[in-house]
């Protein structure tokens, strides 16, 4: 009954998503939120005061996900109105004016070096609204952002997911370093297995079969040029091997598509507008600001990253329901909410949203002489868009939040646990979809390796398998959860102006995932093995 109750409210929720004349996501996880917390109250029997803290920390943990809509929101109005999407689309175009190559630079390149960078959804955030710039239907770039942006998030956020998400069982002595290092190493493996497929996939889902074949030498060339160095990279740091492999994967994909080397010839749709070299440079500013202030603050050795999570008390009251406190690094917190152990808090620098994106607005603002009218125009346009989206986040980070009271007793720990009971020796076939459940719930592939950590490294160890190989297949399912998580889509939805079409993404989303399981499955069974002598 427990296993039935707590996968009922998920049931639920897609039912609401999917059916004919589906339920927008705004009020689907709000209704599922109160669903759980009736069940919480009742079957579960959680006390109320632990239940309504863990919603008021859901409510301070919406801040996150949200703030970062807003800042890809108001960076891609500021590159409307300030003309940088047209020189953008015009640059493109004259590089080449082939779909897919254009689809290749910007969907997987490009995106590949901003996850490596910040994670956070804001590759879709930044990547999708070029491509609609370009001419391409939002709806369709939403999914091909969605599934392209897969491969290289267990190294999202300089490596997150990989060291702070195995991070509680290398502190509890479970595993060690080398083992830390060898996790990340196995992940790139399998995410380098699967890349063979899921980038054509994913183009599939704009394009035709016709156009992917004729122009893929082109899709191959950029495909290796990502994930040869990202392979490379990881076996000896996991830090590093997104963000550089993206960078390396872009310039060569953008020359090599300037070339027209393994590319159908293309009929120049956009005419022969051709665009200076001053003005590619000054359209490519506000980006190049974006990515020059994600990776100083990324970056381990720098100083900025210690600052901004800086966690030393600067101011601390209370407010009669919680403890508030202001870190040195300006980290908002609420502490024993309703005086349990249940605390929120918000990075205001550290999170992707005032750095970089409204800082490069601000900056970028005065260098392309947008009036103060329009300026005003931009903030207030953005700021409405974020009215439903922080309704269906608050309504899933709530829904999270509910289903993880309890420990190892939570809703969201029976169901790992059953699915681990159940499957016993054959868990390497379902070790990865179990993480991608737990990106399902938070939107992160380190809050799913946080949660499920512990369960794949329990399973594992009490049926005999490799708990190195295991935690690999947990961070790749964690990874390939993306593409169906609420969060990413409730946000490259606001991004890119679609409504009501969550639901319609999850049906055509879970394919290329399942497909990404099945690989992925298929290679920790019959090739990692015999490469890493497990």
């Amino acid at each position: 009954m427990a296993l039935f109750l707590s996968i009922c409210p998920i049931v639920l929720l897609i039912y609401l998503m999917v059916k004919r004349n589906a339920l927008p996501s705004y009020v689907a996880l709000p209704l599922t939120a109160a669903l759980i917390f009736i069940l919480q109250l009742t079957y579960f029997g959680s006390d109320f005061t632990l239940v309504a803290a863990n919603m008021i920390a859901g409510l301070g943990d919406v801040l996150t996900p949200i703030t970062v809509i807003f800042g890809a929101i108001l960076f891609n109005r500021f590159s409307e109105v300030s003309g940088v999407t047209d020189t953008m689309r015009k640059w493109l175009g004259n590089i080449n004016p082939n779909s897919v190559a254009q689809l290749m630079i910007i969907g997987w390149a490009f995106a590949f070096m901003i996850e490596g960078a910040s994670g956070f959804g804001t590759p879709a955030a930044i990547a999708a609204p070029i491509l609609v710039g370009l001419g391409f239907n939002p709806l369709k770039v939403a999914l091909l952002a969605l599934v392209m942006n897969s491969v290289p998030v267990s190294f999202g956020a300089v490596g997150t997911p990989t060291w702070f998400g195995m991070g509680p069982l290398l502190k509890d002595g479970l595993i060690n370093d080398e083992q830390v290092l060898q996790i990340g190493q196995i992940s790139a493996f399998i995410h380098s297995v699967v890349a063979f497929i899921i980038p054509v996939i994913a183009l599939r889902l704009v394009v035709t079969w016709k156009e992917i074949r004729a122009n893929l030498i082109f899709i191959y060339i950029s495909i290796f040029a990502c994930v040869i160095p990202y392979f490379i990279i990881a076996q000896f740091n996991y830090e590093f091997p997104a963000l550089v492999a993206g960078a390396i994967g872009l310039l060569v994909s953008v020359w090599v598509a300037n070339k027209g080397i393994g590319l159908a010839k293309t009929e120049n749709t956009l005419g022969h507008n051709k665009v200076t070299f001053g003005e590619v440079a000054k359209a490519l500013l506000p980006t190049g600001l974006l990515i020059v202030l994600l990776i100083l603050t990324r970056i381990q050795q720098l100083p900025f990253k210690a600052l901004m999570n800086d966690t030393t008390t600067w101011i601390a009251s209370s407010l009669g329901f919680a403890n508030f406190e202001i870190s040195q690094g300006l980290i908002f917190a609420l502490k024993n909410i309703l005086g349990t152990n249940v605390a929120t808090s918000y990075k205001l620098l550290y999170v992707p949203a005032l750095i970089p994106f409204v800082v490069s607005v601000l900056i970028c603002l005065p260098i392309f002489a947008v009036s103060s009218r329009n300026s005003a125009e931009i903030f207030s346009t953005s700021l409405s868009q974020v009215k439903k989206p922080f309704l269906a986040l608050l309504g899933a980070l709530i829904m999270v939040k509910l289903m993880l009271i309890g420990g190892k007793e939570s809703m969201v720990q029976i169901i790992g646990q059953s699915f681990a009971e159940y499957t016993g020796q054959y868990w390497t076939l379902f070790a990865s979809y179990l993480g991608a459940i737990g990106a399902f719930f938070s939107g992160s592939n380190t809050v799913s390796n946080l949660t499920f950590g512990t369960v794949q490294y329990a399973t594992a160890s009490q049926v005999g398998l490799s708990v190195t190989l295991i935690l690999a297949l947990q961070s790749v399912g964690g990874a390939m959860g993306n593409m169906v998580c609420i969060n990413n889509i409730v946000a490259v939805c606001s991004v890119l102006g679609i409504d009501k079409q969550e639901g319609n993404i999850i049906k055509k989303t879970v394919v290329p995932m399942f497909v990404y399981g099945v690989i992925s499955a298929a290679a920790a069974i019959f090739i990692v093995p015999l490469v890493y002598n497990l």
